[in-house]
């Protein structure tokens, strides 16, 4: 029999699963969400896209004070010393203060926090199997939302020391003499770029022969450019067959994806990144008969419902981007139908950002996308050497790209490497969900002097008519 009754359990204190809860004790539910870690989160704040991006921006400075960038300023600095230990403690420090956070937002809106692994019984009932909340607990219905982990490779196992996953790529207590990464996907060449500017040479090997599989190809290969530039070196079209880890090292056979002729790369660490994987191990899915997709992915209907009435799921356990910011979106639209209301994703509409130096930031239909579907399109491209603000500022690589279609000047799609185009991609996400046409960023004011002109000018240049180029 279950000791306690909620209206919701959500199983998983991730974006997805922490951020669906708020959203539905604002709707009157009495939620509850479990999660196996001691700290809310979930993978993106506690060993993902928060510690990386600290650092990522404390790498940036280190290597903008030791490369002498800061003295071509008039800013002066003597001999710089990176201290690890310290850049992070400063890491951590961020990473508590946000999921700390979390738990003050759990307490404010009153949802109920578990801790331990969860497993679904069926007839509502969750059991809590460890932890400090061992015992059963019933609901009127159940959110799957516990994320994904680190997928890995045949023949290659991830101790996360020599051998580390993302996970481990941020914690590494000393700088890697050599990295290679495997995947040239957004997860490695940020962590390539981070230990790169930190000292570490970094080889990035990719089985297809191009990197940033999915993105708009003209800005795959301008930014493998700047990549290799900043010292990036790219083994592509090739596969790993092995990697096997010593006491002098890893040493991977890696081989021509065409004509399957190996070779050994050897290093100090070797990092996987090559795609992530469901999280749904454990939860008792097989036994009740959840329905999942060949991935191993968990189906849902477009309320977000499983083939079992009243369990639902959402985030990196379903179907879509694996992205933080799409799970937060599927689990406000999740609650939100269950409360009565009318929530919708549109997953033609997530952003997808890496966040390197320079940024890149995509969103929509890239021109090899378009050329497939047979739709005829305008672009307008703006370099962001002819954008004052970005010489002002020495952010002067990159250049945004706008797809529209050739009939309606509908916008399509919108590719952007340049300092913050992470920000940037979000007026071209307004203006597409309310469907606007290039004509209308054209003629939106913009300030001056902005990076946001050179979106303006872009615009402007679907129709040929750019001012400042």
């Amino acid at each position: 029999m279950s000791e306690a009754s909620f209206d919701l359990i959500v199983i998983g204190g991730g974006p997805a699963g922490y951020v669906a809860s708020i959203r539905a004790a604002q709707l009157g539910m009495n939620v509850a969400c479990v999660d196996k870690r001691d700290t809310l989160g979930g993978t993106c704040l506690n060993v993902g896209c928060i510690p990386s991006k600290a650092l990522l921006n404390a790498s940036e400075k280190y290597e903008d004070a030791a490369s002498g960038k800061l003295g071509d300023l008039g800013v002066s600095v003597g001999a710089v010393k990176l201290d690890l230990s310290a850049m992070m403690a400063s890491k951590d420090k961020i990473v508590s203060g946000l999921t700390g956070g979390i738990d003050h937002l759990f307490k404010k809106n009153k949802v109920t926090r578990l801790t331990g692994n969860a497993m679904l019984k069926g007839d509502g009932v969750v059991e809590v199997t460890s932890g400090k909340d061992k015992k059963s607990y019933s609901a009127d219905k159940i959110l799957i939302a516990t994320g994904s982990e680190p997928a890995s490779l045949p023949n290659i196992e991830i101790d996360e020391k020599q051998i580390v996953s993302s996970t481990g790529a941020l914690a590494l207590s000393k700088v890697p003499k050599s990295l290679v990464v495997i995947g040239a996907g957004y997860i490695g060449l940020e962590m390539g770029t981070v230990w790169a500017r930190l000292g570490a040479k970094v080889e990035v090997v990719e089985y297809l022969p191009r990197i940033l599989p999915g993105m708009d190809l003209d800005v795959a290969n301008k930014f493998k450019a700047m990549m290799t530039k900043q010292g990036l070196n790219f083994h592509l079209g090739t596969a790993v067959k092995s990697a096997k880890a010593s006491k002098t090292g890893v040493t991977l056979t890696i081989a021509d994806a065409k004509t399957n002729e190996e070779k050994n790369l050897k290093c100090d660490i070797a990092l996987v990144a090559v795609g992530r994987r469901p999280n749904t191990d454990g939860l008792g899915l097989e036994a009740l008969g959840v329905a999942l997709t060949e991935r191993g992915q968990i189906k849902v209907d477009e309320d977000f419902e499983t083939n079992i009435e009243g369990i639902f799921a959402v985030g990196d356990v379903i179907p879509g981007p694996m992205l933080a910011h799409k799970a937060e979106e599927d689990g406000v639209a999740a609650v939100e139908i269950m409360a009565g209301q009318s929530g919708h994703v549109d997953y033609d509409l997530v952003p997808g950002i890496v966040y390197t130096a320079p940024e890149i930031a995509t969103i929509g239909a890239s021109e090899e996308v378009l050329k497939e579907k047979g739709i005829a399109y305008n672009k307008g491209v703006f370099p962001f050497l002819a954008n004052s603000r970005a010489k002002a500022t020495g952010h002067t690589d990159g250049f945004v790209k706008i797809l529209a279609d050739a009939e309606t000047d509908r916008v399509l799609g919108c590719h952007i490497i340049a300092h913050e185009a992470g920000t940037l991609i979000h007026e071209i996400a307004a203006a597409m969900a309310f469907g606007a046409s290039a004509e209308d960023i054209a003629r939106t004011c913009h300030g001056h002097p902005t990076m946001s002109e050179a979106v303006k000018e872009a615009a402007l240049a679907v129709d040929g008519r750019a001012i400042h180029i």
